[in-house]
């Protein structure tokens, strides 16, 4: 993972603060999550994917976020009980965070400069947005529509695993 991503401090749901270098050497799927949002059964996805492959290097890490229509409106306490209960969600959480204008956070301002697959880069479109950082630090980008479970991402998945 690049050291400009590795070393932006980030905080996770509980209040530790910590880094990105707590994954150093993982495949990393930093995705913009809430609960409250039509693409929000993309838990599940996420969370079959956290399965499949910890074992071989990889974590999903969910950034909740309340910047399109609201729809993370809970405290991290609330956040985190919902995702566990209703998605059974085992993959690192991290504090609720602006993923794009003012007060974007840091990590958000690196990750959009990376473009999609349509070239483009910039704001994050929408929740589930996803960003998968190899252990070299190179970026890829998901829009939210692409399901975490599409072969594009599969594949991306399985050609960056470190083990």
């Amino acid at each position: 993972m690049s050291n400009t991503l590795e070393n932006i401090a980030i905080t996770t749901i509980d209040g530790r603060d910590t880094t990105l270098a707590e994954f150093s050497g993982k495949l990393v799927m930093v995705v913009n999550v809430a609960s409250r949002c039509g693409l929000t059964p993309q838990y599940e996805q996420l969370e079959a994917l956290q399965k499949k492959y910890e074992s071989r290097g990889f974590t999903v890490v969910g950034f909740p976020c309340n910047q399109f229509m609201f729809q993370e409106p809970g405290s991290n306490e609330q956040i985190a009980e919902y995702c566990s209960t209703t998605w059974g969600v085992t993959f690192p959480m991290m504090d609720k965070v602006k993923v794009n204008g003012r007060g974007r956070h840091p990590l958000y301002a690196q990750l959009t400069k990376t473009k999609d697959a349509d070239g483009k880069a910039g704001a994050v479109k929408w929740n589930f947005e996803k960003f998968l950082v190899t252990p070299a630090g190179n970026v890829m980008r998901f829009r939210p529509t692409t399901k975490p479970d599409a072969p594009e991402v599969i594949a991306a998945i399985e050609a960056n695993l470190p083990s």
